[in-house]
């Protein structure tokens, strides 16, 4: 991990899940849910990730989250390293991908509570992610969060070996 990341505490692991559709991959994301994603597309679609602390591994993480956001058990298999990419914002994320099939209408996702609309004193319940769908790697990159799009190359390196 980096020394930016180390000093802010900001730091998150994932889970990408691909499949093969004949000689092309195909990947899991999620749109993020809540207010400030609702109207969005580009650079609004995410691995399932999530923060963790010093008390947790990047690994157990990335298996939690997976829970957590989709309200599935992560699957099981081959976890290949995509290593780090770090985010405008200054997190770092990890992620391992891993070749399963999920149906996105299993998905139940887990909620979050935020103050909305802002100043206004009412909390509401948001989806952490509001729909998942599987997207062809050229479309994910039109989609993905920008720093997350390196995940998609390192995949792709991957399948090339």
């Amino acid at each position: 991990m980096t020394a930016k990341a180390k000093a802010n505490g900001r730091r998150s692991a994932g889970l990408l899940l691909f499949r093969r559709t004949g000689a092309a991959y195909e990947v899991l994301l999620g749109h993020m849910g809540g207010p400030f994603f609702a109207r969005r597309d580009a650079g609004a679609w995410t691995i399932p990730k999530g923060e963790y602390g010093d008390g947790e591994t990047a690994w157990d993480a990335a298996r939690r989250e997976f829970r957590e956001e989709l309200g599935l058990a992560p699957p099981d298999g081959e976890a290949v390293p995509l290593g780090e990419v770090r985010q405008t914002g200054g997190k770092v994320v990890t992620a391992w991908a891993i070749e399963a099939d999920l149906d996105p209408a299993a998905v139940v996702p887990g909620t979050f509570r935020m103050e909305w609309p802002r100043g206004s004193g009412r909390m509401r319940e948001f989806p952490e992610l509001d729909r998942v769908r599987w997207f062809g790697i050229d479309e994910a990159r039109t989609v993905i969060v920008s720093a997350q799009a390196g995940f998609l190359d390192r995949l792709t390196e991957h399948s090339d070996r």
